[in-house]
C-alpha cells in the first residue's frame, strides 16, 4: 500500500524540504542546535544567514564560558576545605578543615 502510495504523489513536488544548498543546511543545523528557532523574521540572503550564524554561536559562547569560569571557581573553593587528615580508626579521608570526628566511623580526629 506504502508503495502504492508513493507512485501516486507527484514527483515535481515530492522533496520540498528546503534545503537547496550546503550552507542553508549548516544554517539550519546551527539554529537548530543553538534553540534559536526560526521565528517569523529571518534572513533570506545567504550572508545575512553567515551573519545570524556567526552570531548565534558568540550568543552561545558569551553565556557558556562564564558559566564554565563560575563552575570551575566553585569546584575549586569546595576543594581547599578538605583536608587530607586521616581518620585513625578507619584510615577515611577527605574530612573537611574544621572537623574533630570522623564522618564515616565518628572517632576523634
Amino acid at each position: 500500500m506504502a508503495c502504492f502510495a508513493d507512485h501516486r504523489v507527484p514527483k515535481a513536488g515530492r522533496y520540498s524540504h528546503g534545503f537547496t544548498s550546503i550552507p542553508k543546511s549548516i544554517y539550519w543545523a546551527i539554529v537548530t542546535m543553538t534553540t534559536v528557532g526560526y521565528g517569523d523574521i529571518s534572513p533570506q540572503t545567504t550572508l545575512g544567514q553567515v551573519l545570524a550564524s556567526l552570531i548565534m554561536i558568540l550568543g552561545f559562547g558569551i553565556i557558556a564560558v562564564p558559566t564554565g569560569i563560575v563552575t570551575a571557581e566553585l569546584s575549586r573553593d569546595r576543594g581547599l576545605r578538605v583536608s587530607t587528615r586521616a581518620c585513625l580508626q578507619c584510615s577515611a579521608e577527605g574530612h573537611e578543615v574544621d572537623a574533630e570526628y570522623c564522618k564515616y566511623c565518628g572517632a576523634k580526629l
